[in-house]
Formats: structure tokens, C-alpha cells, sequence
């Protein structure tokens, strides 16, 4: 592979920088991590744990000291269900899910895999666990999902769900990983697995119909109906991700005016245009990797894309083009709120402490309880499941919100469904989302946003996420009076892991990556773009000050 080129950003990657699939899964199987380097051992961050194998930090023990910690979690905790297991379209997923496959039937475990070794997206799981569960006390279910999610095509990612069906917390992970660790650094010793033609025909191992029981209830969360009726036409680019049966599907069953105006499916991803950094990257919210579908959305009412295991969505509309995440994450929650009359009356509006004020202003304005939590979905599960929160959502174009009923839908992020709400939006609206979205800002005020990405070692991320309000000394950001300093949540007063300062018509956070080796900067302003760059500076300045200290 040849080295990435920012200028070549938004254009086809060049074929001498497609990754090697061979030597990729070459390095899986062969190359053994070193458990005494931090950077190959076992981490579990806000989605997982990832890597690559070229690298040592993904590789086949990674996968089965992981799997048989999880065998070794649910026994410590009475987990005697089924455990549903998907995987994307990424080249390390499929053999992950051998490898994992090999493990859980080494221990006896109930394990539901897709029919036909379907790849299965992240939402698939999440609603498979919650209706598997719903009702019951024991037999509960649980999952795990082989996804490094929009990474570039040489990763390789390892997610588990537990019975609420969403991201594991810290508690759960941090068991996890330790117990990971320990295997590794003992030459897998503790490790019980069977061959891959033993593990499939298990009496454990049984096949799951995902496709069928997520399509078939997608019309209890979105309004089909209307759509239909509308006869809006409708484009997606599944992005060679997990959900490409899913459309077909959706548009099928359900009789939508609904075109894949991309069905290839290539490991190596070599339909993509190339990201900001030169890197393929299957981000459905960057302007260069979804250049291919903004090109085409003259042909379309709406549009819209997911990454490759589809808890990701980005929105593409004939009048504003692609639209920025949290954006979109505006009109839905003022949407969902105003016609969704079963939901509960007093379900909040749930948002990460590094979205947009306009959710904020949103919310006051519907009267709804906002509850603002760190980075990471796994502070909306419990929401979403008592139906304490409507709508959870994080900045990066992850949301998921309860069926039209005000019952649980999917406790994990769901890009389809936001994806297919965009549709239902511009059906019952007669506008799209980035016009409702310019009508929002007339009446709520504009925000200019911005991220700053950073390298980072791993000493000054640690230093990052220790950044406390005392060492906030200025009393204004841009001009404006400081009104509060966070190092906690507002909405459950957990820990950031960085800082946020906040003003009356700005605001800034600061906090290291959980995935990846750099810190963020994130910037909003009410005042205009001027405004905006200022607040930059002054928060750039911040994070400068705290890396340089010993």
C-alpha cells in the first residue's frame, strides 16, 4: 500500500493503495501480539476493541482471548441464553467471526448466527437481544458484534453487547479486557475451542433470520406509510456495508420507491473516495467519502448512506446537499417530539455533551428535559429501554429512538432507521430535513461548528482526560462571560474525560479519542464563524498549555 495523500481527497483511490487482503489475513492468523506492548494488548474504548493485524494489535488471539472472556463473563454473571453474533463487511471480520465461532462453541455456548453467514448490522443485533429478552427473567440473550465500524478497510473491530442490547459500560469492559490480558499474556492458556466445521455443526450453533426480523418491524419505528403515499423518490448507498440485503429488502417488502444506487460489496473498498486525509474511510458523514451519493442527489428527493455496520447514517437532500451530523440530529429530535404522540410524556431528549446547542434549544423549546451525558452511547441505554429518553444521539451520527409506540427499539446505534427518517420527514413535512433544518435556525438561532483532530501519544491523552475546572483560569471565552466549566455530565454526572467550557452563545470541549491515537477540540458558536475561529484559539491554547506541563 502506498502512502495516503490528502490532495487526493474526494477522488477514487489509486489500485497501488488498496489494502493486500492475503497479507491482511495472512498477518491475522500468523502474527502472535505481544501482551508486554500496550498498543498490542487488549483495549476496549467507546466502541470496542480495534486494530489492524499488520500492526499486532488485531490478530487471532486478540479475538479468541476476547471471546472466551465474554464465555467466561456471562458464566460469572448467570448469562445462560443465546448469544446473537453479526459481523460486517470488513476483510479481518469474517475471519474474527470464525475464530470467535470456534471459542463460543468450545464452551458450550447457545450462539444464533445469521442464515446463510449473512452479514449482519450492529442495530440487527441490538433488536434480536431486546426481543429475545423481552418478558423474561432468565434465559437472557446477549451479543456480539465484528465491526470497527467506519475504520479504513485493514482494521478490524470486537464489540459486545450484554442483555439491555446496547454498548457494554465500563464495568462490563473493563472485566472483559482484563481477563483478555491475562490470557493472552498466558500463551492463551484457558482458551477452550473447537474446529470451525465442529463449531458450525454444534447442537449450540443455530442460525437467526436478522434480514426478516428487522425488516419486518422497521415499519413499527418508522412511518412507511406515509412514505409510500408520498412517493418521494429515495436513493442509498449501503458504503459495501452489512446492510445492503436490508434495503433490498426494506424497498421490497414494504413497496418503497427506494433505488441501491450501490450493491457492490469489495473488502478492500475500492469504490470509495478517498477522506479528508487521503484515507479510505466509510464515513457516511464526510463530504469526501460520500462524494459518489452528493453527486447523485439531483435524482433524488432524499438520499442517504450508512457505514459499514450500519449504526452510522448521513443524510444527503437536494436543496443543502450532505448535511452536517449534528444538524440532522436537530431536526429529528424537533420532529420525533412532534409526532410521536404515544411516546411518553415526559421522555427527555438525550444528546453527548459535544453535540450541538441547538439540541439544547430544541428541547427548551418542546419542553422536553434534556439529558446530556459523556461521549459514548452506552449512556442512553438504560433510557431506551425504560423509555426515560425518546432519543439518544451522539455527534458523530449515531442515533436511535423508540418505536412509534414509546416501546424499545434498538438500544444500540441505528443508522437505518434515522436513515429512513429523513424520508418520512420530507414525506409528511412536503420540505426535506435541510429545510426544516434552515427554518430551525430561523427561529432557534445558527450554529457555526468545528473539530480540530490532533495526534496524540497515549501520556497526553492520559493528561487530556485529566484537565479539571480549576485549571480554567480565564473568565471569558471570545469575549463572553465563562458560565460554566464541566468536567461532568450534566445529565448523569459522569466523568468527560476532558473539559467544556461553556458561554452564552459559545462553547468548547477538549477530550482524547477512546479509538484512535489523537485528541478532538470541539467548537460551536451562535455568533457566527469569526466568532467560531476565535473560540478555537482560545480552546487550542488550553490544550496546548495542558501537554506542555511535566
Amino acid at each position: 500500500m502506498t502512502a495516503p495523500n490528502p490532495a487526493q481527497a474526494g477522488q477514487l483511490a489509486p489500485r497501488d493503495q488498496l489494502v493486500d487482503l492475503d497479507a491482511l489475513q495472512q498477518a491475522y492468523y500468523s502474527r502472535r501480539p505481544d501482551p508486554q506492548d500496550p498498543a498490542q494488548r487488549v483495549a476496549f474504548g467507546t466502541s470496542g476493541h480495534r486494530g489492524t493485524s499488520f500492526a499486532g494489535s488485531f490478530n487471532e488471539a486478540h479475538v479468541l482471548a476476547i471471546t472466551q472472556a465474554i464465555c467466561d463473563y456471562r458464566a460469572q454473571q448467570g448469562i445462560d441464553g443465546p448469544i446473537f453474533v453479526g459481523f460486517d463487511t470488513h476483510a479481518l471480520s469474517r475471519p474474527a467471526f470464525h475464530s470467535a465461532l470456534e471459542v463460543l462453541a468450545g464452551n458450550g455456548v447457545e450462539t444464533r448466527i445469521a442464515t446463510g453467514d449473512e452479514y449482519t448490522p450492529t442495530p440487527a443485533i441490538s433488536q434480536a437481544i431486546l426481543v429475545h429478552n423481552r418478558g423474561r427473567e432468565r434465559g437472557l440473550a446477549d451479543g456480539i458484534v465484528i465491526t470497527p465500524s467506519h475504520n479504513p478497510p485493514e482494521d478490524g473491530g470486537f464489540k459486545y453487547n450484554p442483555p439491555n442490547g446496547g454498548p457494554a459500560d465500563t464495568g462490563v469492559t473493563g472485566a472483559i479486557e482484563q481477563r483478555a490480558n491475562a490470557l493472552l499474556a498466558a500463551g492463551l492458556a484457558g482458551v477452550r475451542r473447537v474446529g470451525l466445521e465442529q463449531a458450525r455443526k454444534a447442537s449450540t450453533t443455530r442460525e437467526h433470520d436478522f434480514v426478516a426480523a428487522y425488516v419486518g418491524e422497521i415499519g413499527d419505528v418508522i412511518d412507511l406509510d406515509a412514505i409510500r403515499a408520498s412517493g418521494i423518490r429515495m436513493g442509498v448507498d449501503p458504503l459495501g456495508g452489512a446492510g445492503l440485503r436490508y434495503w433490498q429488502r426494506i424497498a421490497e417488502q414494504h413497496r418503497l420507491p427506494l433505488q441501491v444506487v450501490n450493491d457492490r460489496v469489495d473488502p478492500q473498498f475500492g469504490f470509495m473516495t478517498l477522506d479528508w486525509d487521503g484515507r479510505i474511510r466509510m464515513d457516511p458523514s464526510s463530504r469526501y467519502a460520500m462524494r459518489s451519493l452528493i453527486d447523485l442527489r439531483d435524482r433524488f428527493d432524499i438520499a442517504f448512506a450508512c457505514d459499514p455496520d450500519h449504526d452510522r447514517h448521513g443524510i444527503v437532500t437536494r436543496s443543502g446537499g450532505l448535511m452536517l451530523p449534528n444538524n440532522y440530529l436537530a431536526v429529528m429530535a424537533d420532529y420525533l417530539f412532534t409526532h410521536r404522540p404515544q411516546w411518553p410524556a415526559g421522555a427527555a431528549v438525550g444528546k453527548t455533551l459535544v453535540s450541538s446547542a441547538l439540541i439544547d434549544r430544541v428541547a427548551a423549546r418542546l419542553g422536553r428535559p434534556l439529558y446530556e451525558t459523556p461521549v459514548g452511547f452506552k449512556w442512553f441505554v438504560d433510557g431506551l429501554c425504560s423509555g426515560a429518553l425518546g432519543f439518544g444521539a451522539e455527534e458523530s451520527a449515531g442515533a436511535s429512538f423508540l418505536r412509534r409506540d414509546g416501546s424499545v427499539w434498538s438500544t444500540d446505534k441505528d443508522g437505518i432507521a434515522p436513515a429512513l427518517l429523513s424520508a418520512e420527514i420530507t414525506a409528511r413535512l412536503g420540505r426535506d430535513p435541510y429545510q426544516r433544518y434552515r427554518e430551525l435556525c430561523s427561529e432557534l438561532g445558527e450554529p457555526h461548528s468545528d473539530r480540530v483532530d490532533a495526534p496524540a501519544t497515549p501520556e497526553q491523552k492520559k493528561k487530556l482526560s485529566r484537565l479539571a475546572p480549576a485549571q480554567i483560569t480565564a473568565s471569558e471565552v471570545a469575549g463572553e462571560p465563562i458560565l460554566q466549566v464541566l468536567d461532568r455530565a450534566p445529565g448523569n454526572a459522569a466523568g468527560i474525560g476532558g473539559i467544556k467550557v461553556v458561554c452564552a452563545s459559545g462553547w468548547f470541549a477538549a477530550r482524547p479519542s477512546g479509538t484512535e491515537a489523537i485528541y478532538k477540540i470541539y467548537a460551536e458558536s451562535f455568533r457566527g464563524e469569526a466568532h467560531l475561529r476565535q473560540i478555537l484559539g482560545e480552546a487550542q491554547a488550553v490544550v496546548d498549555a495542558t501537554l506542555a506541563t511535566g
